[in-house]
């Protein structure tokens, strides 16, 4: 009942606000703006907590991507920012295409003026190129691609006279990759680490090789981030415009940060009147009167985990917003730390953690068995997935005797579901090595099924593609060497291996690029005469070319260029069967360019982005790693080869331990939830590596998963176990018909296990297969957790044998002096079959397999 007040009671309230806590005040508070509506309680928490850093711990399916997105149409509806004070950063142009669509759907317009929303390399990239000079560059350099790196070292290894077959350009490529991931400057790499490579040589070869792309006008991916790190440190008064300059900060995967592109968003979350110089190699301290190393740590500068480069003692942070899930850390091979998304609140005190845990992606029984395998991690911050939907099917696990009869069992799972109606656009295959397609593809070839490899040769890497774009960035950037070197004798002009020798040691004695040198060289009679006019007719085209670009649109000029180039004609001439299909790609590069505004827009575009182009619309089974379906989903996954040595992966194990271990464990969790409403585990008992067969156990993993919510069942692909596919027995169930006496250990493991456990269902076993998988056998088992008592006893690592050595004799003996290419020279201390324990001379002790290291 509403109790009417006499209108002089009210003289005080304007009639343009509500009172405060009054109805109307209530009911427009209850409503809230439209982009608001839907949200759980927790997403909305995570969108409307604007003060303060903030660490939203997003599970597979809970929506990341949607509160992320309505938190910048938050910020931006309530005026606490203008779109250009905004830094928001992902980890694909692809994700921030899509942020930019979603903001222009929940504000009703489309999003203008952000120019802060975009990739980490992206962003640093426009950073750098404002302020280039200080960085050695000019504006429009270049942004080289891997194939473009390796080339430039195997220049700087023939000129050191360094041995590249013995020291590979592709594994510098990796080490300074991976120094530049962890922002280390040359100076900075420590020498026991430098040492690794040609005899000591990787640190000077690393300085070479950026003073090199300096005289280039070039910069790599490394560099993008690195040179503003360096800039920041160096240059106080820029990282206070660019720290006043963003109001609030937003990440997307941020469990997915290397060491450098967090120290990259610390000093940009810094407040400005905080800012001190960042020095690389040691701590500074909060107090620097102190000298406590441990009071910088405690005071929230960058953790110990990042050694080499630190960050200032931290003060004020800004409105920082960190969305990731540290559950789906699976990219520490390539730089990614896991420890960025677990020490957030150590380094920003004050930091608010909200846990998405309602998923809206996949069924009960899903959730319940990816949610009990991680909980076996112990470097998580912990958190539970739920849905409010139904339970749905059971996780299945399927045994087969072979990687043959696993493919033949997943191609008819695949021709029932479609038979049921299900699109082959929703299924997918995922593996854990690339190695294990083959024969998937092979069956889908027999059965006729379509399907796609997704990660395979990408638009922009084809040999005709890179050739054209040579063209271009040589146009745009007169010193890129590379892309000059690559054209200059494409179509044939004459100009061999003698002339691009010759240029490259004109340009290194003058400290020129090469095509500087080709203008130097055709004045003089140092080249014979054909030589010397095809190359001066040469940069006469690319000074006539370069000058129409002022005048002429991008797309026309590329289509001129591909012309007067002799470029298209050589294809139209080539007979190959592929011909066509080059030309038309050429085509497509000239039509793709037409959405820029500019050469260099599009160049800077090229450099940047990797997806996949095309193919999405055809109907086909999706084959692919587990490391290549992170963020995607679909109603059924089949996820194939779940065994000791393949998955976990053996050499993981060997090479990080129980690091290595958790991070195939995330691995699996992300697997398992990229399923929306089936997922189907396969093992097979004998696989094909490499040309060998091996016999295998079933992943440890599967003893994780709750008997719950999982369901044994029979492999519809063939043999099955022990011919109850309808294969009959096996020719390998009466091996000792041939009286062998063999003496080897595992011969003499097999017919150990054939007098323990020989009544099994075929009398005589598989040499104790049937005793060991015994609940694997069939759907009717009673207790799906009893079966790893029976198959083996409990696998540790980090102290423990991870596997029982397979009898395999080692050509290495104790006290031999070994190189191993990442932990470089140490003395073998044990031998355990083909496993060795090394006391590495910087690396300290390891445990390796043979094949990994020779002698030294």
């Amino acid at each position: 009942m509403i109790r009417m007040t006499e209108p002089s009671k009210i003289t005080n309230v304007p009639d343009h606000q509500p009172a405060a806590g009054g109805i109307a005040a209530r009911a427009r508070a209850s409503v809230g703006p439209k982009y608001l509506s839907g949200l759980n309680p927790e997403q909305r928490e995570a969108v409307e907590t604007l003060n303060g850093p903030v660490l939203v711990l997003a599970g597979a399916g809970t929506g990341k991507t949607r509160v992320l997105t309505t938190r910048i149409a938050h910020i931006l509806s309530q005026g606490r920012a203008r779109p250009a004070e905004i830094l928001s950063v992902t980890f694909t142009n692809k994700a921030a295409r899509e942020m930019k669509h979603r903001l222009g759907q929940m504000l009703g317009h489309a999003v203008e003026g952000m120019p802060w929303l975009g990739t980490f390399h992206s962003i640093g990239g426009r950073i750098l190129r404002v302020h280039a000079e200080l960085a050695q560059l000019k504006s429009n350099f270049t942004v080289l691609d891997v194939d473009d790196q390796v080339r430039l070292l195997k220049q700087l290894l023939q000129a050191e006279n360094i041995d590249d077959k013995r020291w590979p350009a592709r594994m510098l490529a990796g080490l300074i990759d991976g120094w530049k991931n962890r922002g280390l400057m040359p100076s900075q790499v420590p020498s026991g680490e430098a040492a690794v490579f040609a005899n000591g040589k990787g640190g000077k070869l690393y300085a070479s090789y950026q003073e090199r792309l300096k005289i280039l006008n070039a910069a790599d991916f490394g560099d993008l981030l690195l040179e503003n790190i360096r800039i920041f440190r160096e240059q106080p008064d820029i990282l206070r415009q660019y720290q006043q300059r963003f109001k609030f900060i937003l990440v997307d995967e941020y469990q997915d940060t290397n060491v450098a592109q967090y120290l990259w968003l610390r000093l940009l979350s810094q407040a400005p009147a905080s800012t001190k110089a960042v020095i690389p190699g040691r701590v500074e301290d909060a107090n620097p009167e102190s000298g406590d190393e441990s009071s910088a740590r405690d005071s929230g500068s960058a953790p110990s985990a990042h050694p080499g480069m630190t960050v200032a003692a931290a003060g004020p942070t800004k409105n920082i917003c960190c969305v990731g899930d540290d559950d789906q850390s699976i990219y520490g091979w390539r730089g990614a730390e896991v420890d960025n998304i677990l020490r957030f609140e150590h380094d920003f005190p004050g930091a608010k953690v909200i846990r998405l845990e309602r998923n809206y992606r996949s069924t009960g029984h899903i959730l319940a068995a990816a949610s009990h395998l991680i909980a076996h991690n112990e470097g998580r911050l912990g958190k539970t997935l739920r849905t409010e939907d139904q339970d749905g099917e059971k996780v299945t696990v399927t045994g087969s005797w072979d990687s043959e009869e696993e493919a033949r069992g997943i191609g008819e799972e695949i021709e029932q579901l479609q038979r049921q109606g299900e699109k082959l656009n929703e299924i997918a295959i995922l593996v854990r090595a690339s190695y294990q397609m083959r024969e998937f593809e092979d069956r889908f070839v027999t059965l006729g099924l379509p399907y796609r490899v997704i990660g395979g040769p990408r638009f922009y890497e084809r040999a005709e593609i890179r050739d054209a774009l040579a063209y271009l960035r040589v146009i745009n950037s007169p010193a890129d060497d590379l892309a000059f070197e690559r054209i200059v004798n494409t179509p044939k002009r004459g100009l061999g291996d003698a002339t691009v020798q010759m240029l490259h040691d004109h340009a290194r004695k003058r400290r020129i690029p090469l095509f500087e040198a080709a203008r130097a060289v055709v004045e003089t009679d140092e080249l014979k005469p054909k030589a010397r006019g095809s190359l001066r007719d040469l940069i006469t085209q690319f000074d006539r070319w370069r000058a129409q670009r002022e005048v002429t649109a991008h797309t026309d000029l590329a289509q001129i260029v591909l012309d007067e180039s002799g470029y298209t004609e050589m294809w139209q001439k080539d007979r190959s069967a592929d011909a066509a299909g080059r030309l038309e790609n050429l085509k497509e590069l000239v039509r793709s360019m037409e959405e820029f505004e500019n050469l260099q827009g599009f160049l800077e575009h090229i450099s940047l982005v990797m997806d996949r182009d095309g193919g999405a619309e055809d109907d086909a089974v999706s084959l692919m790693t587990l490391h290549s379906a992170k963020g995607l989903e679909f109603d059924n996954v089949f996820l194939p080869g779940w065994e000791e040595g393949l998955f976990p992966s053996q050499r993981t194990l060997d090479e990080q331990g129980r690091a290595g271990l958790e991070e195939e464990r995330r691995l699996g969790h992300v697997g398992l939830t990229r399923a929306r409403r089936r997922a189907m585990i396969y093992f097979a008992t004998n696989r094909r590596i490499h040309g060998t067969w091996s016999t295998t156990i079933p992943s440890r993993f599967l003893d994780e998963l709750p008997a719950a919510n999982v369901e044994i069942t029979e492999s519809k692909g063939g043999s099955a176990w022990g011919g109850t596919g309808g294969y009959g027995a096996s020719r390998f169930d009466d091996m000792e018909a041939f009286g062998s006496s063999y003496s080897t250990p595992g011969w003499q493991r097999a017919q150990a296990n054939r007098n323990r456990g020989g009544q099994g269902r075929n009398g005589g076993g598989r040499g104790g297969f049937e005793e060991e998988t015994a609940s694997f056998s069939s759907s009717s088992s009673p207790d799906f957790g009893s079966f790893s008592s029976r198959r083996r006893g409990p696998l540790t690592i980090e102290g423990e044998l991870v596997a029982k050595s397979t009898g395999t004799t080692s050509e290495f003996s104790l006290e031999d002096r070994v190189f191993h290419q990442k932990f470089g020279y140490g003395r073998v201390t044990k031998i355990d079959g083909n496993k060795l324990t090394i006391a590495f001379d910087k690396a300290g002790e390891k445990k390796v397999v043979d094949s990994f290291v020779q002698r030294a």
